[in-house]
């Protein structure tokens, strides 16, 4: 019954002309893998051979991988005198699949796709010493936040000296905007 219900689900988000052509395709084997994912006794030959049709046929580099590393566990699988670790593994392979089609096909909404906001060079100096960035600053917190940079910072101490040139720089340019 619940598979009806989901193929008819199915059909109407089709119907639409908004999907892709590539959209309706990650939808295509996401119902796919859960339906072998959701069955008492998961059929892993008709689930190697979709982690097969994925592999071969998407555009996507994570899904790609995804199904090529879960190929050869879902074809020992499908053995009929496959141990309980070898359907362990591909119950798990088939998993990763179905969490990177999830993730591909959930909905975007917000502001998730934008690239993050730059920050200004104060604002980077305040996160290079590990400073707060939205209050005034006394000149003695912003030694004390140095000090505790440096001492992994230093050439000394296992760091390099472009990263603690860095840090003097912004040491100074904190101490100048007071």
């Amino acid at each position: 019954m619940e598979g009806a219900k989901t193929e008819s689900f199915t059909r109407a988000l089709y119907s639409f002309s908004l999907v892709l052509p590539m959209d309706k395709q990650l939808w295509e084997w996401k119902l796919g893998v859960e339906r072998i994912w959701s069955a008492a006794a998961p059929d892993y030959g008709e689930a190697a051979r979709l982690a097969a049709e994925i592999a071969g046929a998407s555009e996507e580099a994570m899904l790609r991988q995804a199904a090529t590393q879960a190929l050869p566990s879902l074809r020992n699988a499908s053995h009929e005198n496959a141990d309980r670790s070898t359907l362990s593994a591909a119950r798990r392979r088939l998993c990763v699949i179905h969490d990177v089609l999830i993730s591909l096909t959930a909905p975007r909404f917000g502001k998730r796709g934008n690239a993050p906001k730059l920050l200004t060079p104060g604002e980077r100096y305040r996160q290079m010493l590990g400073l707060p960035l939205g209050r005034h600053l006394s000149a003695p917190e912003i030694h004390q936040a140095y000090k505790r940079a440096a001492k992994t910072a230093h050439p000394d101490t296992g760091g390099n000296v472009r990263d603690f040139l860095e840090l003097s720089a912004a040491q100074d340019a904190l101490l100048k905007e007071r």
